[in-house]
C-alpha cells in the first residue's frame, strides 16, 4: 500500500490508520512511504499502525534526491526516517526520483546506513 497522501489531515487520521490497519489484517504485506510524503508525517502514521507487527510487513521508504548528495546526508535522512518509523530496519530503501541530482558512478556506502 502507498502512503502518499497518508497523514497529511485530508481524513481523520484514525480513518486513514484504521485503513493501514485493516490492510495489514487482510493480508496486505507492503508498506511503501517516503521522508516527503507530508514531511514525514507519513512515516509517522506507518510507525504507529506497524508497532507490534514490524516483521509481518515489507516496508519501503525512500530518500529526497536533496538528501542524497552525500553519504553522510543519506545516513542522517535514514536514521530520521526510521525514528518516525519507530523501527531500527527497511526492508527497502530507495532514492525517490533522480531529479536535477547528477549522476554518480554507483559504489557501496557501507552496511551502517
Amino acid at each position: 500500500m502507498g502512503s502518499w497522501r497518508l497523514g497529511q489531515g485530508r481524513r481523520p487520521a484514525t480513518a486513514e490508520e484504521e485503513a493501514l490497519r485493516t490492510g495489514l489484517s487482510l493480508g496486505m504485506t507492503l508498506v511503501d512511504t517516503a521522508e516527503m510524503y507530508g514531511n514525514g508525517t507519513s512515516e509517522e502514521m506507518v510507525g504507529r499502525v506497524i508497532g507490534g507487527q514490524r516483521e509481518k510487513v515489507f516496508l519501503v521508504s525512500k530518500v529526497l534526491p536533496s538528501n542524497a548528495t552525500r553519504a553522510d546526508d543519506i545516513r542522517r535522512a535514514c536514521a530520521a526516517s526510521l525514528t518516525r518509523l519507530k523501527t531500527d530496519y527497511m526492508d527497502l530503501y530507495l532514492l525517490h526520483w533522480r531529479g536535477g541530482v547528477r549522476a554518480a558512478k554507483p559504489r557501496r556506502i557501507d552496511n551502517d546506513i
